[in-house]
């Protein structure tokens, strides 16, 4: 939730200013008066008929006298914009809440509000606010929808003055504006039991040596410091010295979701593209292992993580879990094709170190980059991998040749490596293919859940 205020004072600044402004402030209707009563007023000069002039005069004085007044009113209004909520999945409405606060000792006339929205969140929203007392207030609503994923802008409002006939029009622009962020779609996830359990995956966690937790049998020499309570004598007798038990914390699993965004992988664009399919999948994944409980990060193919803080670049042990998802979704919100031609950056990352559980969102992948990607395995306790072929996602094949010929022998480079390797055919649910894994892992492969053929994967 955003809060963006700011004030504006319709007075005047200079005089000669002043008056270009109002002058350029004149409806049609004020011009068309305007220029009525010089004409009527020339013509009865040169007829020589003065109740013709007098018409003329009123004629052209109304603009002007309207002009004039609105200019001079001094009205000052302070206005606000709050969203709800300031972040949002495609597909799905938000609220933008304004408010209007008259700051002055005087009531205001007719007020027309208008808002700058980006056109793929709707039409532009105009409202007409009428008279607004001194210190009073008025709030009004609208509602914006996208679905491509973004940072959208939003503002600065324009506060318009009119006058009651109409002849006169002066805009102001408020100075603050606010930010709307579309993320990607995230699809409800089943808690499955995936590969991985030895490297820290599901409900075998990984344990490391820490200042405080449950007892472990392996003792250690006694510090000074250290409470009596925690003595172990068998290891004391045995060792000849004064040995307390170690103490311990449980440490989060850990989960890496690599994002393939090379350009040359996808084909296609919108909200029903492949490359939009593999960003939803990631989030989903990302929004699931971190509601598990699990230390996860965001890796692209160019090498880069986020958050890219704490150990190794995971987040979960040390922030919040909703700090965290916000960070990895603000990311997947505005993520667009990489120039990149290789996953080489991202095994970099990968061999550093154990990672626990790696999900994998491919592209169409090469002989070479689906050997690179095997290679991935070696560093994770498990794998999981959807490969995409981006040709049949598209309403014609790009090339004559069967695209599944390719994907099949991908797949099989993956399977041999260990990894659990789905393909996505076009308008799978991530849920169904989420759950073929877990039976692809468990060797229970049926007819009609056999998306991907028979399943390869081993133990980890």
């Amino acid at each position: 939730m955003t809060l963006g205020a700011a004030s504006a004072d319709t007075g005047r600044s200079d005089r000669s200013g002043g008056v270009r402004t109002a002058l350029a402030g004149l409806t049609t209707r004020g011009r068309s008066f305007l220029a009525a009563g010089l004409a009527a007023a020339v013509c009865a000069y040169v007829l020589g008929q003065p109740d013709l002039l007098r018409v003329g005069m009123l004629l052209a004085a109304l603009p002007l006298i309207c002009a004039a007044v609105l200019f001079r009113t001094r009205y000052r209004v302070a206005g606000s914009r709050r969203l709800s909520p300031g972040r949002v999945p495609a597909g799905s409405e938000a609220r933008v809440h304004l408010r209007m606060d008259n700051v002055s000792r005087l009531p205001t006339g007719l007020l027309m509000l208008q808002d700058r929205v980006p056109y793929v969140l709707g039409p532009r929203p105009r409202f007409v606010l009428d008279r607004v007392e001194a210190g009073g207030r008025r709030e009004v609503s609208y509602r914006v929808r996208s679905d491509l994923r973004g940072r959208y802008p939003l503002g600065p409002l324009q506060l318009r003055l009119t006058d009651p006939f109409g002849m006169c029009e002066l805009t102001r622009s408020f100075s603050s504006s606010d930010t709307l962020t579309v993320i990607p779609r995230v699809e409800a996830l089943p808690p499955v039991r995936l590969a991985g359990e030895a490297k820290g995956y599901g409900d075998g966690r990984q344990r490391s040596l820490a200042l405080a937790g449950e007892d472990d049998v392996i003792p250690r020499g006694y510090r000074y410091g250290d409470d009596l309570r925690r003595v172990h004598w068998r290891s004391t007798a045995r060792y000849g010295e004064l040995m307390v038990r170690r103490e311990e914390q449980p440490q989060r699993s850990r989960c890496t979701v690599l994002l393939d965004t090379r350009g040359l992988a996808y084909h296609g664009a919108g909200p029903d593209s492949a490359f939009e399919w593999a960003v939803g999948g990631a989030a989903s994944v990302l929004v699931h292992m971190l509601e598990r409980g699990f230390s996860v990060r965001l890796l692209t193919d160019t090498g880069n993580s986020v958050p890219g803080e704490g150990a190794d670049g995971f987040a979960g042990a040390n922030q919040e879990s909703a700090d965290a998802a916000g960070l990895m979704m603000d990311t997947l919100a505005v993520i667009d094709h990489s120039d990149g031609t290789g996953l080489s950056r991202a095994y970099d990352v990968l061999r550093g170190g154990n990672e626990g559980l790696l999900v994998a969102f491919f592209g169409d992948l090469d002989e070479e980059q689906a050997a690179v990607a095997a290679r991935m395995r070696q560093r994770s306790g498990g794998a999981v991998a959807f490969l995409l072929d981006s040709e049949t996602w598209v309403r014609e094949p790009i090339t004559p040749s069967d695209p599944m010929k390719g994907q099949e022998e991908r797949l099989r480079m993956l399977r041999e490596a260990g990894w659990t390797a789905l393909g996505v055919p076009r308008g799978t649910s991530l849920e169904a293919l989420w759950r073929q894994a877990d039976r692809e892992r468990s060797g229970v492969v049926t007819a009609a859940g056999g998306m991907a053929g028979r399943g390869g994967g081993g133990t980890a």
